[in-house]
């Protein structure tokens, strides 16, 4: 049984998403709340809860805002971002600031299902879809040393590690990444570690936005040959 929190003022999307967890997730229970103060006021009533669903356009907070805001109130909570806007460097931003998952509004309600299992089993949510796009280019001469040194440290990795990380990009845990690639979870271990090493990331998370800062369809091209 799990316990979440929907903080949105949209009452169709909360009530789209009761339906959701009543009939996907057994026994679980799914608190409202439709603005960022509402929901500060339920997460203190509430401590046992396990996911915080937030909304980016709540009358109180604007953007990242209450993501922030509450990560700094309750560092123990985890919390999803649930949105219209899907602009990767938004996806991107929200992890680096400690959301455990980004999902777009717009996603099928199977899927919807399969996005709170994962991330209430313990894993990363990313959309797909949206880190499959490439990144915004910019012109060579106006290359920034950020872009340039992220290049170079993927230029670091192996094919086999460029095939990790970007499983890691779409939020597979090691046993998935290890059915994805045909190997054994204990090399996807091996392979993360040498991955976060190589691009001096500090967690899986950082790794995946260091490898937002660059196109990887380039190196997903290379690793199709």
């Amino acid at each position: 049984m799990y316990s979440l929190l929907v903080a949105d003022d949209h009452p169709l999307f909360r009530d789209a998403l009761q339906t959701v967890v009543s009939s996907g997730l057994a026994n679980s229970q799914l608190l409202e709340a439709e603005s960022l103060a509402d929901a500060i006021t339920l997460v203190e009533q509430h401590t046992e809860l396990d996911l915080l669903l937030l909304d980016l356009s709540l009358p109180d907070a604007e953007g990242l805002e209450g993501l922030t805001r509450l990560r700094e109130e309750f560092p123990w909570l985890p919390v999803a971002i649930v949105s219209a806007h899907q602009e990767r460097q938004l996806v991107l931003d929200a992890i680096t600031l400690g959301a455990v998952g980004y999902i777009p509004k717009s996603t099928p309600r199977v899927a919807l299902l399969v996005a709170l299992t994962q991330i209430l089993e313990g894993q990363l949510y990313l959309p797909p879809d949206i880190m499959r796009r490439p990144a915004p280019r910019v012109a060579s001469a106006s290359l920034t040393a950020s872009a340039m040194a992220t290049s170079e440290r993927l230029a670091r990795l192996t094919e086999k590690q460029l095939a990790v990380l970007v499983c890691l990009t779409k939020g597979m845990s090691n046993k998935q990444i290890a059915r994805e690639l045909s190997i054994a979870e204990t090399t996807v271990k091996t392979h993360v570690s040498a991955i976060l090493r190589k691009l001096n990331a500090t967690s899986r998370v950082h790794a995946i936005v260091i490898a937002g800062e660059e196109d990887l369809s380039f190196y997903q091209a290379k690793l199709a040959h």
